[in-house]
């Protein structure tokens, strides 16, 4: 699986696509991610990739050239399923969200900054727009990196123990269950008798049970 990021701030992805899971993904050869640099597709002298926006108002707009030269030579050289815009006005990430893109092969994302991207990348070009939570951060690096994480760690061969991915929160509408771990009996404080009982029935009935419970009294809403 593929992604290409366009971002101003290339660095600022660096970090997350060089350790743990997503490392493990690229060496595996099992995902490739490449970060494009905006400013290398701009036509101004000084490479700037925004300017004000009509009407007036503050904040600057970033310009359609930049996104526009790189998404269509990115086209000219494969097909892509989707083209996703991070943006705190998009549909929310979730599980199932996640789940439905790890079925797609080559994806871009954009990756917005200062007011915004002008209108007609989105009305153009954009097949999706995604947002990570009701909140508003300084541009869209983060949520692409949290994005492609959510997504390349349910591809299959990432993850040592594939089932790994299927019993964590959120798959099947559920958080998941409490997990322990040795020592069996810390400070006093021990592990349910049940998960030393080698009893596999009982112990996934105890869990299922205990993620219900767990959602119930947290996350209400998944069980609407």
């Amino acid at each position: 699986m593929r992604f290409d990021i366009i971002t101003v701030l290339p660095a600022l992805l660096e970090s997350p696509f060089a350790h743990s899971i997503l490392q493990r993904a690229q060496s595996k050869g099992l995902s490739e991610i490449f970060v494009h640099n905006l400013r290398d597709y701009s036509t101004h002298k000084q490479k700037s990739v925004d300017d004000y926006q009509y009407g007036g108002g503050s904040g600057m707009v970033m310009t359609i050239e930049p996104f526009a030269n790189c998404i269509e030579k990115l086209k000219s050289e494969r097909d892509y399923d989707e083209v996703i815009f991070m943006t705190p006005d998009g549909a929310t990430l979730n599980q199932t969200m996640a789940n439905e893109l790890s079925g797609k092969k080559n994806i871009i994302i954009l990756c917005g900054h200062y007011k915004g991207i002008d209108q007609r990348i989105r009305d153009i070009f954009v097949t999706r727009e995604i947002s990570i939570g009701d909140y508003v951060l300084s541009g869209g690096e983060l949520p692409a990196a949290v994005l492609v994480d959510s997504v390349v760690r349910l591809l299959p061969g990432v993850l040592n123990d594939e089932t790994s991915a299927l019993s964590d929160s959120f798959q099947g509408d559920l958080l998941d269950a409490p997990v322990y771990t040795r020592p069996a009996d810390w400070n006093g404080h021990k592990v349910p008798d049940i998960l030393l009982s080698g009893n596999e029935a009982k112990i996934n009935e105890w869990r299922h049970d205990q993620a219900v419970e767990r959602t119930e009294k947290r996350r209400p809403d998944l069980l609407e």
